[in-house]
């Protein structure tokens, strides 16, 4: 386990370089950012190049992103253009997104297994037909609509809810938006659990502890349900990355100052360091996501070894 532990952190720093040189190549490619500080006005020259320097923009894309490098292994992300540390926006924007994704993770695991599980073992009936045409409609449906649909029905016309989540962002208030953030992925992980369920079902293995008399209970906690959540953990562990960067638009719509929200700002301001800054970051938690991944394996099926 130990060697292959090492092995894949060796095999992230090449993936790793790869993934940041082609996000900086994109952000480089998106314009003068020098040119919209100044608005519909040009700036003046001197000022301009003064900023160029400051920024290291005077240099081409290569040294650049090399200079770029070079500070983050220090921990320095850089400076937005506002003159504050991107570090600090990090600091700020990153526990609000980390506690809106865990509240979307556990309606992953907590709602879309379980729905999983009792379509799985009942696949064909009324159920598992009414389940399977709910997930549809909510995979069929944007996000930004349920979003904004939920926000007007619990927030305003019901009151259930604050519409804006407030600036502390507490777990409670983010129960709907990490609901909104979810809701995709959880129609997603119950069909995949239901589709795993059903064929798991009909192995081997399963009918052999049916035929030896086994509980029922103990026949699909342990034997059926540790297999058929290999596929699902998979999907979630990938996911976590994918909830925490695609998290724009529902921290838009309830107005929650995270990662997503740094990232719109960076981008509508062609604020390169703070793209690149939180990018690297969110490139960095999907590799330490999928590996975590593959050592949960080894965990869920015991024949599964890493040498």
């Amino acid at each position: 386990m130990g060697r292959y532990v090492i092995r894949r952190l060796l095999q992230m720093i090449p993936v790793f370089i790869g993934a940041t040189l082609l996000i900086f190549l994109m952000v480089y490619v998106m314009g003068d950012p020098i040119a919209g500080l100044c608005g519909d006005r040009q700036c003046d020259p001197a000022t301009a190049a003064q900023l160029r320097k400051e920024y290291n923009l005077d240099e081409n894309w290569f040294f650049q992103y090399l200079h770029y490098m070079g500070k983050v292994f220090t921990g320095d992300f850089g400076t937005a253009f506002n003159g504050q540390e991107v570090t600090e926006l990090m600091r700020t924007a990153f526990p609000v997104t980390i506690r809106l994704t865990i509240v979307a993770i556990l309606f992953e695991i907590i709602i879309g297994i379980a729905l999983g599980v009792i379509t799985g073992l009942r696949r064909g009936k009324p159920i598992d037909t009414g389940v399977l045409l709910l997930t549809l409609v909510v995979i069929s449906v944007p996000t930004f609509v349920t979003g904004l649909l939920l926000q007007l029905l619990l927030g305003v016309e019901w009151g259930w809810i604050k519409p804006s989540v407030s600036a502390e962002a507490t777990f409670s208030e983010l129960i709907v938006p990490g609901l909104v953030l979810a809701s995709v992925s959880l129609a997603y992980v119950t069909r995949l659990t239901r589709t795993s369920i059903a064929e798991n079902k009909r192995s081997d293995y399963v009918r052999t502890a049916v035929a030896k008399g086994l509980p029922r209970r103990r026949v699909i906690t342990k034997h059926l349900l540790r297999n058929s959540l290999i596929p699902v953990v998979t999907f979630i562990g990938t996911d976590v990355g994918a909830l925490m960067g695609g998290a724009i638009v529902t921290e838009r719509i309830f107005n929650i100052h995270g990662v997503g929200y740094q990232l719109y700002q960076g981008i509508v301001r062609q604020n390169t360091q703070t793209v690149v800054g939180f990018v690297t970051v969110l490139v960095l938690v999907f590799l330490v996501a999928n590996l975590l991944v593959d050592l949960l394996y080894a965990v869920l099926d015991p024949r599964i070894r890493y040498a």
